[in-house]
């Protein structure tokens, strides 16, 4: 588990994964429209790569102050032999504009460092001038058009 001053990003298990990919029955602690369709695909590749353990992994991103999940946050998974890690996010529309994008990436970001992780990359899906910004305000610099790269070295 990862705290941070607004945010709970807990670790997918395998059950919480299961309910994510399924997207049902939905879990009062969920906010109306989690999970999307990028929390489904995480969940899913999570099990398909046979619910990895440790922290390396998709985390739920819950709000401290009322306990609502309210997106995704994590890793594609364990860095690469070079040390390169990729991470992704994703909230609902009623969490976005808040910071908490940039919280959870800051987060991650850090955990990455402390394990060692030398280089944290981020593909956006499409042009996405909010999610750049996210990246933008998470000390990250655009390599490619949908690519971002931060150095931990």
């Amino acid at each position: 588990m990862i705290e941070t001053e607004r945010l709970v990003l807990r670790p997918y298990r395998p059950m919480l994964a299961a309910r994510i990919a399924d997207g049902a029955p939905r879990d009062p602690r969920w906010a109306d429209d989690f999970p999307g369709d990028g929390e489904q695909l995480a969940a899913r590749m999570f099990l398909q790569a046979g619910a990895p353990a440790g922290p390396w992994v998709p985390y739920t991103v819950e709000l401290r102050a009322t306990g609502l999940v309210v997106g995704g946050a994590g890793f594609h998974g364990a860095p690469d032999r070079h040390g390169t890690v990729e991470l992704g996010y994703g909230l609902v529309a009623a969490a976005r504009g808040h910071g908490y994008a940039t919280e959870a990436t800051n987060a991650l970001v850090a955990l990455a460092a402390k394990l060692g992780a030398r280089l944290v990359v981020a593909e956006l899906a499409h042009d996405n001038p909010p999610s750049a910004n996210v990246l933008r305000r998470a000390g990250f610099t655009q390599v490619e058009p949908l690519r971002w790269t931060r150095s931990l070295v």
